[in-house]
């Protein structure tokens, strides 16, 4: 199985019923994921046993998924080992991870994840396009500010903001707005 490259690979993970970007960490041959207590992916990571990844190329599902639910509708379930898994319609290939808890802090969980089945559907390419990954930046830092209101995390956010509008196109700009929605930007 090889969807994942070393270091840490942006995917919208999905559990029962439930979709949020993550970094899946994959070093030294090892794959862990780090998530939240209180966190809807981490109550669910560790009351189901699985998480898929789910590689998508959407800059506006990635914002959504980070703020808000989707509807059951955009989830399709699927056999992976022992596990009834539930993937999101829209991706261009998935990964089903069997989850285990490693370690827990009291802010986090290291969550070890064991390769269980990879799909590979409809890919495209995808040109390194900096707008799209600024919105993954300016994403995370966005739901970082949203708790804080941090200034320099918003500071972050419209240094990617730059970014996004010279580099992104359409669905970059249109991912921006519902960020900027999101955190209330000023």
């Amino acid at each position: 199985m090889g969807l994942l490259n070393e270091g840490i690979n942006e995917i919208i993970a999905t559990t029962h019923q439930n979709a949020a970007p993550m970094g899946i960490i994959k070093r030294n041959g090892k794959i862990r994921m780090v998530l939240y207590h209180g966190s809807h992916t981490a109550e669910r990571v560790v009351s189901g046993g699985w998480v898929v990844a789910n590689f998508i190329f959407d800059p506006v599902l990635y914002v959504t998924t980070a703020f808000d639910d989707l509807p059951a509708e955009v989830f399709i379930d699927e056999k992976a080992g022992e596990f009834t898994v539930e993937r999101l319609s829209s991706c261009e290939a998935w990964a089903a991870y069997k989850a285990k808890v490693e370690r827990s802090t009291r802010q986090s969980l290291l969550i070890s994840l064991l390769p269980v089945r990879e799909e590979i559907g409809n890919l495209a390419l995808h040109p390194v396009n900096r707008g799209f990954n600024s919105i993954i930046d300016a994403t995370v830092h966005g739901t970082r500010y949203k708790v804080t209101r941090d200034k320099g995390l918003l500071d972050l956010i419209e240094y990617h903001a730059g970014i996004i509008k010279k580099c992104g196109g359409p669905r970059e700009s249109e991912a921006l707005a519902l960020l900027f929605d999101y955190i209330d930007y000023p």
